[in-house]
């Protein structure tokens, strides 16, 4: 979810420098209030479990899509299926340009030993390269842009108070365990909040981080959880309207910057040199602590053991609320 998130800031920039270029994207139906907004793009559903599952449902795709008569491709995923639509696109004869992901340089920085520790070119900067190759450079300002947009009306209650009241979003979870903050340790950070009279929102995850949320919820003041009770149209909504996010190298940080906010991110297994820092985030807002097992993995789907210990236990919950402290939280 993250990386299509991230397309869409890039996508936003394309159509302000290309404005009488048509781009159709194709990505799963789920993610296409991400790019609700944007002039001259259409989005074309993808059913990788329906209509889009196995080759010939892909070859169904690429009929679809022909029939928008594309001049070109830009493949900014690099994976088997998008692969084989890319050798479908250039037997018609249509300029393909595909996504370097970096492999070599971000298996240097992953490594067990002798790491080469340096910042990456940010994934944005890729899936820009991939336009510029096709003959449509994209300059990226790599700043945020906020996005207000109407708070759905059962959201409304949040956000009591006015302005003086913060209102902070807590996106605690992720796809792989060594991304996640301990949730002991992230109750802690929730309960200095809840103490200042902050209103804390929760956002994402399934059944099992709802029932941890809504403990949180039920412990401490001013704690809501979202998960499960609203789309995601209307979570970009709410986020749009936050004060800050607090979030994992996750889907939350990335859906934050889309909506133009500032997030403070925890980082574990995984590093922002990796290039998958938020679009329009900066270095100084990530709470990490140098180590030289770090970083284990790109995606943060390998253990990061540190002297024995997780990645995300050199990790105090006061140096979070340090970091909190010092932004005026």
């Amino acid at each position: 979810m993250g990386d299509v998130a991230m397309v869409a800031s890039v996508l936003r920039a394309f159509a302000e420098q290309h404005p009488h270029f048509t781009v159709i994207v194709v990505s799963r139906a789920t993610f296409e209030p991400f790019f609700a907004d944007i002039s001259g793009l259409i989005f074309h559903p993808f059913y990788p479990k329906g209509a889009h599952r196995n080759i010939r449902g892909l070859y169904r795709l690429f009929t679809e899509l022909l029939q928008y008569k594309p001049a070109a491709v830009a493949d900014l995923h690099d994976n088997l299926r998008s692969r084989f639509l890319s050798l479908l696109f250039r037997a018609k004869g249509i300029h393909v340009s595909q996504l370097d992901k970096g492999r070599k340089e971000k298996k240097a920085l992953t490594r067990p030993h002798h790491k080469v520790m340096k910042p990456l070119k940010p994934t944005v900067d890729r899936y820009a390269d991939v336009f510029g190759k096709l003959g449509f450079p994209i300059v990226l300002s790599h700043s945020l842009s906020r996005r207000r947009l109407p708070l759905p009306e059962t959201a409304k209650r949040f956000f009591a108070g006015g302005e003086a009241v913060k209102k902070i979003g807590i996106a605690p979870f992720a796809q792989h365990l060594p991304k996640v903050y301990p949730p002991d340790r992230m109750e802690a950070v929730i309960a200095y909040l809840s103490q200042q009279g902050h209103t804390v929102l929760i956002f994402g995850g399934g059944p099992a981080e709802q029932r941890v949320a809504e403990g949180w919820q039920h412990r401490h003041k001013h704690v809501h959880s979202l998960i499960g009770q609203f789309s995601l149209q209307q979570e970009l909504a709410i986020i749009a309207n936050l004060d800050i996010m607090l979030s994992m190298d996750s889907a939350g940080m990335h859906l934050a910057s889309l909506m133009g906010v500032r997030v403070l991110s925890i980082w574990g297994g995984t590093h922002p040199y990796a290039g998958f820092l938020g679009y329009g985030q900066h270095l100084e807002d990530c709470i990490q602590v140098d180590h030289p097992a770090r970083p284990s993995s790109v995606y943060g789907n390998k253990p990061c053991i540190c002297d024995g210990k997780d990645s995300m236990e050199l990790i105090p919950p006061e140096m979070v609320i340090d970091k909190l402290q010092h932004i005026g939280l």
